[in-house]
């Protein structure tokens, strides 16, 4: 058993990082209640932690190539255990959005050494054994998380979802001190720091200016300085990356139709997928008056269908043109997405959502597995590494521009949804902040308690369908990028071989692929 021990390790880690991206989402009305804090807080805690990792993963995949994977892998630890700590015991929502960026920065540190880590200590049949449970491990995370954050939430309080972290980090030290070994890439070069700063403000800009928007108008000065400072922002970092000797992300890549269709497939997969689970949260909690753990619960055919699906894919599909599977997955995400629209109206409960997220996730099974090896399949074997970073870092860009999009759409359509009431606007910022349940106990018995009951199951149907159809649209509009733009079933860049055998993406800054 000696030998698993690096990969309980790194399953320990990973577990951790990646249910904290959905452990979130059941305890926001809770959050909200108890912090006082507005729709854009709610966001922003959702938010802040996906625009982390997705901003640094490349760079610290960099970092730990020169300095060595496990002290940044144990580094992230560290960082992770004192923000969770510190989100934990925060006194309002501005503390708790500024640690959960912190809690980002380890998350990074530790997913971006993950696979590199695994490569480094396993070899062969046991290599292959190790990625299979890190993959499982990794869809278990995106099932549970919703589950555990019920539990917590509705048993300890919301603060325990932080404070679960701590426990395990602390065991995850232990076991990387005692059975990792040190690894480093000879090979490495210097850490691209101008292109890690300008892709974070480019991203940290257009995913600010799209929560504020609801509150400040698609044309006022705010929102329209920010979209400005985003496009200078990417534009610079272009302009970086083309002139770097060693860039964070190569954009020759981008040459190849394939991996532009991969990177676009991962982007609008997090965000048509994942990013509306947080409006139909704080619909359930709310309006529908759910526990956490119902909350929860509803959530799971989602998640157990992409769970299972994910496990027998590789399998069944084994040898498939990714045009089929991640083109197909995503137009299973699209039109569960759509499903969820037309069939939630006022009035209707938990159970008309239900068909539509196992659509969804059926989807998400089905094109997870085969994105990393159409990644891998569209560059070079040497660019493995990079390849694999980017496409972790386009999932979660996804997860957080997808939140804030979908966050103006779900705040219009409630608006939309209240119509002529008086007040409108202030009651769609009350229910958008999980407010429903104060507003329908405040008001008096009765007829009025009805028509108010009325209105804001209205709303919430608005508010709800106008997101899901935006959902359903990038789902079906990453679906026809891939047929459009992959044409082959080997996927390689033009002029470039293609890999040998099976290459697995680290998400490091290793340029080294690694064949299980």
């Amino acid at each position: 058993m000696r030998k698993w021990l690096p990969l309980t390790a790194v399953c320990l880690g990973a577990f951790m990082l990646l249910v904290d991206v959905t452990i979130v989402t059941v305890a926001l009305p809770d959050m909200a209640t108890d912090m006082h804090s507005g729709f854009a807080g709610l966001q922003w805690v959702m938010d802040v932690y996906a625009l982390a990792l997705a901003a640094l993963l490349l760079g610290a995949g960099s970092l730990a190539d020169r300095i060595g994977r496990r002290r940044v892998y144990l580094g992230g630890l560290a960082v992770f255990a004192a923000a969770s700590l510190a989100c934990g015991l925060a006194d309002g929502p501005g503390t708790l959005i500024a640690f959960r960026a912190v809690q980002g920065i380890g998350g990074a540190a530790m997913f971006a050494t993950t696979m590199a880590l695994l490569s480094a200590a396993y070899q062969g049949r046991d290599r292959g054994i190790a990625f299979g449970v890190w993959g499982a491990v990794n869809g278990a995370a995106a099932a549970a998380g919703p589950i555990i954050g019920g539990l917590l939430t509705e048993h300890f309080g919301w603060r325990w979802i932080f404070f679960i972290n701590l426990p395990f980090c602390a065991l995850a030290v232990l076991v990387t001190l005692k059975a990792v070994a040190e690894s480093r890439n000879p090979h490495a070069k210097g850490i691209d720091l101008p292109g890690m700063v300008t892709f974070t403000v480019g991203a940290a800009a257009i995913t600010y200016a799209l929560i504020r928007v609801g509150e400040n108008g698609w044309t006022s000065a705010t929102t329209l300085g920010l979209f400005a400072l985003a496009v200078l922002s990417f534009v610079g970092f272009v302009v970086v990356e083309m002139r770097a000797a060693h860039p964070m992300l190569d954009l020759s890549l981008f040459r190849s139709p394939v991996f532009v269709a991969v990177m676009a497939a991962g982007l609008l997969l997090s965000g048509a997928a994942f990013s509306y689970l947080m409006y139909t949260s704080l619909w359930l909690q709310s309006a529908e008056g759910m526990s956490p753990v119902g909350a929860g619960l509803v959530l799971v055919p989602l998640s157990l269908a992409a769970f299972l699906v994910a496990a027998v894919a590789g399998r069944l599909l084994h040898g498939l043109s990714p045009r089929l599977t991640i083109g197909g997955g995503l137009l299973l995400i699209g039109v569960g997405a759509l499903l969820q629209a037309l069939m939630l109206d006022a009035g209707d409960g938990w159970s008309a959502l239900v068909p539509g997220l196992a659509v969804t996730g059926v989807g998400v099974g089905m094109a997870t597995p085969a994105l990393a090896a159409a990644a891998m399949g569209a560059v070079a074997p040497a660019r493995a590494g990079m390849a694999g970073g980017a496409l972790n870092t386009a999932r979660q860009l996804g997860t957080a521009l997808g939140i804030a999009v979908l966050g103006a759409v779900f705040h219009a359509g409630l608006v939309s949804g209240l119509g002529d009431a008086p007040g409108a606007r202030p009651m769609a910022d009350a229910l958008a902040s999980g407010g429903a349940g104060q507003l329908l106990g405040a008001a008096p018995a009765g007829e009025a308690r009805q028509a108010l009951d009325h209105l804001v199951d209205a709303a919430f149907a608005s508010g709800l369908r106008e997101t899901f159809l935006v959902s359903g649209a990038m789902g079906l509009v990453g679906a026809a990028l891939v047929f459009v733009l992959v044409r082959n079933t080997a996927g390689a860049v033009a002029g470039a071989p293609a890999a040998a055998g099976p290459v697995v993406a680290q998400a490091s800054g290793d340029r080294t692929p690694v064949r299980p």
